[in-house]
């Protein structure tokens, strides 16, 4: 049995979480035996759900305090003397693995899920100067994209071989098209009769969502009986609703703030939006077009989170208005037709059992390799 450490600083709500509960629900508990090292500060730290599924949560300080977080996680590699560390922080991933080096781990992971946006200035040079980092104190590579693994690893090490690549992985039996919920989670929120365009996000810089509100604003003037949706939470909120206030959207809008049960949506959603500044690989998009549902992303967003005819790229130097009208008029396309994905992802390397078993395997193989 491997005993594994992984890695997540912030356990918030969003894509990085989803992707590593993920991989914890689907561990064989033979095979693997699992802690969850996680900031103080986290807002959304799962501890029934893994003690659950008999791993264990380790709560550090947050890598703010960067010195009591390096001492602690320290202790933590010392005392329970892990077989592989796996770290998924991107191009703070440096940081942990320095610990879990002089800890003697044998077997560290790096795994890259983003890249950067000329957008944010002062993240994507922090972000540039640790990456060029990212190749000290681990001996293994992952990405969830061939993108997100070029930007981090850099394209010799990808061309090389030597990053392998998971794609995302989501329940594909928990995610596809399911006509009753949707007409329940319609009926519930008097969404009857509307065509619903939704977003499930953190509200910072990288969703862009002050452009998002200014693309539903242009959605609102041209059709009439549009329906809004915002989940989710983030430093940016109160820039949106203010700016939803001033395009008077009322009723029109509903804030539903952070949810944890987002399947529901996915099915009652018309459309979902995502005009990132950037994304590694964004999980929400894949859980929204599983369930049948057209994606709207920028188009610097990978186009491996495309799913057949469902995910849609639109350039950020289009206006809102332009944003406005490719979506209605795909958005009415799809609504003929809708069903769900699920048989093309498992087919393509979405599905989370088999995913999970892929990563099983590596990490023994890892084991095996390094001893």
């Amino acid at each position: 049995m491997i005993k594994l450490a992984v890695s997540i600083n912030k356990c918030d709500s969003g894509g990085q979480k989803s992707v590593i509960m993920s991989y914890l629900r689907n561990f064989d508990r033979n095979r693997i035996q699992f802690d969850l090292i996680v900031d103080s500060d986290s807002n959304s730290i799962p501890f029934e759900e893994v003690k659950e599924l008999g791993g264990r949560i380790l709560v550090i300080p947050p890598y703010q305090r960067i010195f009591k977080h390096m001492i602690t996680l320290g202790k933590i590699c010392r005392d329970n003397k892990y077989d592989v560390f796996y770290s998924a922080n991107n191009t703070m991933n440096i940081f942990p693995l320095f610990i879990a080096w002089i800890s003697g781990i044998k077997v560290r992971i790096s795994e890259s899920l983003t890249t950067a946006s000329k957008f944010e200035k002062k993240k994507t040079l922090l972000k540039n100067i640790l990456r060029r980092f990212s190749l000290y104190f681990c001996n293994y590579y992952m990405a969830n994209g061939i993108e997100s693994a070029e930007y981090q690893f850099g394209k010799k090490t990808v061309r090389d071989g030597k990053v392998a690549i998971f794609l995302n992985p989501i329940d594909s039996t928990k995610n596809g098209f399911d006509l009753n919920l949707r007409n329940k989670t319609r009926n519930t929120l008097n969404w009857d009769n509307k065509i619903v365009y939704g977003t499930i996000a953190r509200f910072e810089t990288q969703k862009n969502p002050l452009f998002l509100i200014d693309i539903m604003a242009a959605i609102k003037e041209k059709q009439p009986n549009s329906q809004f949706a915002i989940i989710g939470i983030g430093s940016m909120e109160q820039q949106m609703k203010e700016k939803i206030k001033k395009y008077e959207f009322g009723d029109r809008m509903t804030w539903l703030g952070r949810r944890e049960d987002i399947k529901q949506f996915y099915n009652a959603f018309d459309a979902f939006l995502l005009p990132s500044l950037y994304e590694g690989f964004p999980v929400v998009g894949v859980e929204s077009q599983a369930a049948g549902l057209p994606v709207f992303l920028s188009d610097v967003i990978t186009h491996e989170a495309a799913i057949q005819e469902l995910g849609h790229y639109i350039s950020l130097n289009k206006s809102a208005y332009d944003w406005a009208s490719i979506i209605i008029s795909e958005t009415e396309k799809s609504m003929k037709n809708r069903r769900g994905r699920i048989d093309y992802l498992k087919q393509h390397g979405f599905d989370a059992v088999m995913e999970t078993n892929r990563l099983m395997d590596y990490f023994e193989k890892a084991v095996i390799n390094t001893k």
